[in-house]
């Protein structure tokens, strides 16, 4: 198990880049399972979670040829769906939660998938009904083996159908856009996912033939075809790298600029980030974060505390809530956050308590924190990260504090965040990574 320990108190200079959009890359990577034809995909990010997900293709039989250090040409022709028997499959499979995807892709170009229960982060349950009623409606059958926590899904003939989600998942919104652009006639998706990523997922496969409408909105569209051709795609950066280098900059007081972020597909990001008084500009397609000695928290036009809660897209996404709720700790003001989707985001709190920060866990979605002003220094702190989006919150919060932190378990940070202690060090950071 690798730690990191970081040196506190360091401000941060420079320009810095976004990583690939790792929810992207996951679902993008799925769909070269649709087509026979050689598709390229650049701005992956050299990440776990995608690396693993690629060693998982390569296994099933996709060719992959690295081009570039963040771009590959996949081709999808020959497949070993024997493989999909193996226990070797099933380990792989089971530890990372995007390799559900892969369900849509190889049911309606098959007919056949194989999937154990998937894992991922520790962050409550995360059901996946709305993936299998959706692919269900098409024309799948599923069967569960509870003995090796396995789902076996089979199809003779997918056809098209209406139908109208019971949540605004966005993995399972992707699963079933992929299984239906293959399927006889027309479906039509309503209360569908509208994140730029799954707008991406539309647009990558629009470009390989697919007929797919309505992208963006919460209605889709889709007229099967019966063959996908290849293409070459790009993933967004990450908005929740972006999130989070805003966040690393407030609390450490320090002057950055984000490069190249698509701005205009941050949705609510940075008027939230505002709403907690941190001063941010956009320069064309880069943010500028001036240097801050303090920032103070709006509130509401009664006068009320403010609030910030995630929603679906275009609501604020939830997995910055961590960020800003570290953050909070060192305004001038108080604040609700609210996790209303995952019900163990905010276990990662007493951390933070321990390293002096005033917040109030009303139950497991609900925080309350009570900003002690610029004068306020957290506490250095050993602690271990629960899951991604915790991890990187903890190392906002590390980075900022007076004294050296150690952070354990930052397999959890590799998963979502490429190089960081690399590339934050290069801005004036002090982090060591020890094995």
């Amino acid at each position: 198990m690798a730690s990191f320990i970081i040196e506190g108190g360091h401000k941060l200079n420079g320009e810095i880049t976004p990583q690939g959009a790792k929810n992207e890359a996951l679902q993008v990577l799925c769909a070269v399972l649709l087509s026979p034809q050689k598709i390229t995909i650049n701005n992956i990010p050299d990440i776990v979670d995608v690396n693993n997900l690629i060693k998982l293709l390569q296994k099933m039989g996709v060719e992959v040829e690295r081009l570039a250090p963040n771009s590959y040409r996949f081709c999808a022709q020959y497949l070993d769906l024997d493989y999909l028997e193996t226990v070797e499959f099933y380990q792989q499979s089971a530890s990372l939660r995007g390799s559900v995807m892969i369900v849509g892709p190889l049911v309606a170009r098959f007919g056949k998938a194989l999937i154990p229960k998937p894992g991922g982060d520790k962050i409550g349950r995360r059901r996946l009904d709305t993936h299998f009623l959706g692919i269900q409606k098409l024309g799948a059958h599923f069967h569960y083996d509870a003995d090796k926590k396995q789902y076996e899904i089979t199809a003779q003939q997918l056809r098209g159908c209406y139908m109208l989600l019971d949540e605004a998942s966005v993995t399972g919104t992707a699963n079933i856009i992929m299984t239906a652009v293959l399927a006889e006639g027309t479906t039509t998706i309503y209360n569908a996912a509208c994140e730029p990523y799954v707008q991406q997922l539309c647009k990558m496969l629009n470009s390989m033939g697919a007929r797919i409408s309505g992208v963006g909105s919460n209605l889709l569209t889709i007229e099967g075809v019966h063959l996908l051709n290849g293409c070459s795609h790009t993933i967004l950066p990450d908005m929740i790298e972006v999130g989070s280098f805003i966040g690393m900059a407030a609390m450490t007081g320090s002057q950055i600029t984000i490069k190249n972020v698509s701005y205009h597909e941050l949705g609510l990001i940075p008027d939230s980030f505002r709403r907690l008084g941190i001063q941010l500009e956009q320069q064309g397609d880069d943010i500028f974060i001036p240097e801050q000695n303090g920032y103070t928290i709006e509130s509401f036009i009664d006068g009320s505390i403010m609030n910030i809660a995630d929603a679906p897209w275009p609501g604020l996404t939830p997995d910055l809530l961590s960020v800003f709720l570290v953050i909070a700790t060192k305004a001038k003001g108080s604040i609700l956050i609210h996790q209303k989707m995952f019900e163990s985001r905010l276990f990662f709190v007493d951390k933070l308590i321990d390293m002096g920060a005033q917040i109030i866990l009303c139950d497991p979605h609900r925080a309350t924190v009570i900003g002690l002003g610029e004068h306020f220094r957290l506490r250095a702190a050993v602690m271990s990260s629960p899951d991604i989006r915790a991890g990187i919150a903890l190392l906002i919060a590390a980075m900022a504090a007076d004294g050296t932190s150690t952070i354990h378990n930052i397999e959890q940070i590799d998963r979502g965040y490429q190089n960081i202690e690399q590339r934050l060090n290069a801005l004036g950071a002090k982090i060591i990574r020890v094995n």
